[in-house]
This record gives C-alpha cells, structure tokens and sequence, in this order.
C-alpha cells in the first residue's frame, strides 16, 4: 500500500469513500448529518475545492492506494487557534478521514493519519487536531486508545 498526494483522477474513489463515511455519520446523527450527491462530491475533489478556506500549500489530501485501488483518504490543513488566550500554534487539523469499510482494521487510517502528521510537522505543525462524533465510540477508542490522542476540548450545540 502507498500513501500519496490525491489527483484529480482520484476523485470518484474518493466522494464513493467520503458518501460512505457519511452514511455512517448520518446514522450516528441524521438531525445534523446528511449524505450529499456524488457528483457534487466528486467535482470538490477534482478541482481541488475540499478546502476552501486554506491558501495554496497549507491543506491536502493523501489517499491509500494498493492495486490501482483507493482505499481511503484523508483531508488535513494547516490552521491556527482564533481565540487570543491561545498560543500561536499551528495545528495539522484532519478535517475528513475515511476508509473503506472492506479494509478497515487493517493500518490503513493508522498509515493515513501519520503520513498526514508527518506533512503539518514538516509545515511548522506542533499539533495534529481533529474531532469525531461523540456517539462514535469507534472512532474516539481508535485515536485515544491506539493513536495517542487525548480530549482537549469539547463542543457543545443547542438548536436555535
């Protein structure tokens, strides 16, 4: 298996993988998650549109690739904190992590999650971020428990 940069010609694998990863979200949540139209999806990944908000260089997505085979991905970008108590520190933020179902409990997201450190360390990142569900107990054991992460903040909603 290789970890690498996405191409535009990978986004077909990855909106399945991303519509996938929102099913399951969805299910977790259906009041605040949806699953999107394909080709909408694809069309982000193949002109690059994932990350909005990020300038050239400060965001990408790496994707699993065995066999001609993408078997998931991540999008992480390179963000500071907003808030003025907080030290000026740039974080690696994995904003989407999939893998697909088929070939999971494998090292793959493991693989995704450290190469996508690896590339925010080498931008000056001292932390990576991210943040999961609170119902997906799944994820919260797989980036504790095996990836070392730790709760460092929670979010609260309330509808309006």
């Amino acid at each position: 298996m290789t970890v690498r940069p996405s191409v535009p010609g990978d986004a077909e694998s990855i909106a399945r993988l991303f519509l996938e990863s929102a099913e399951h979200h969805a299910g977790l949540d259906p009041e605040r998650y949806f699953v999107p139209d394909l080709e909408w999806i694809a069309a982000r990944y193949r002109d690059g549109s994932q990350h909005p908000r990020q300038p050239p260089g400060e965001a990408v997505t790496l994707v699993a690739e065995a066999g001609g085979q993408i078997l998931g991905f991540v999008d992480a970008q390179l963000e500071r904190p907003l808030d003025a108590m907080h030290r000026d520190t740039i974080y690696c933020h994995i904003a989407e992590i999939a893998v697909h179902s088929g070939h999971r409990s494998q090292g793959i997201g493991e693989q995704l999650l450290r190469a996508a450190e690896e590339w925010g360390r080498a931008r000056g990142a001292e932390y990576a971020s991210l943040e999961y569900h609170a119902a997906n107990t799944r994820a919260a054991q797989f980036y504790q428990d095996r990836l070392g992460y730790w709760v460092a903040s929670s979010i609260a909603i309330r509808r309006l």
